[in-house]
């Protein structure tokens, strides 16, 4: 994980003018190097600031979002898998708000990928899912892109205060009613 860091710094800062292009292709590709997206964001942060880190972050993180959204569909492995995990974490009926969504995404343990699948069940038009992820994605490419050199600073107290105090957001964030369908509810086994 570090040499692709390290060859990210230098291709950035050989790039020049490409080197927001090639920054933003990172932010696409990151996923299959198993790089979490806040070291990315805090990268585009210490390279070119936090107006521009933000921006290619948010950029970034867009085009990887609307990739993963056309790609889902065609992935029935991969969306049994999310399915799965999403019903593991937040239960079976629950939806998870949007809100909740951009508190969770600041959170650097969980999967990006299974936040964004959370967005598409909650509404499947691509345009709903756009915004929404434009609203989530947003927080997470400002806060780390503005506070990465300070956060690499931070005690492990502090750290474990900031994510204690992210979980009780997303915890008070939720989705306050759940919704189950009358034949789900009155499940019989057809076996």
């Amino acid at each position: 994980m570090d040499e692709s860091l390290a060859i990210l710094l230098v291709m950035v800062q050989a790039g020049g003018v490409l080197a927001p292009v090639a920054f933003i292709l990172f932010h696409i590709f990151r996923q299959f190097l198993f790089i979490p997206v806040t070291l990315v964001c805090m990268t585009g942060g210490i390279l070119f600031g936090s107006v521009l880190g933000t921006i290619y972050s948010l950029i970034g993180l867009m085009v990887s979002s609307i990739c993963f959204y056309l790609l889902i569909g065609k992935l029935p492995k991969t969306h049994e898998k999310l399915s799965n995990l999403k019903k593991k974490w937040f239960g079976e009926y629950r939806n998870v708000t949007v809100t909740q969504t951009a508190i969770l995404r600041l959170i650097p343990f969980i999967h990006y990928h299974l936040l964004n699948f959370c967005l598409i069940e909650k509404k499947h038009e691509f345009k709903s899912y756009v915004k929404n992820c434009l609203l989530s994605n947003l927080p997470l490419a400002f806060f780390f892109s503005v506070f990465g050199e300070f956060i690499s600073g931070f005690t492990p107290m502090i750290i474990a205060i900031i994510l204690f105090s992210l979980m009780v957001l997303a915890y008070l964030f939720r989705e306050k009613a759940s919704i189950i369908k009358w034949k789900e509810f009155f499940k019989t086994d057809q076996a």
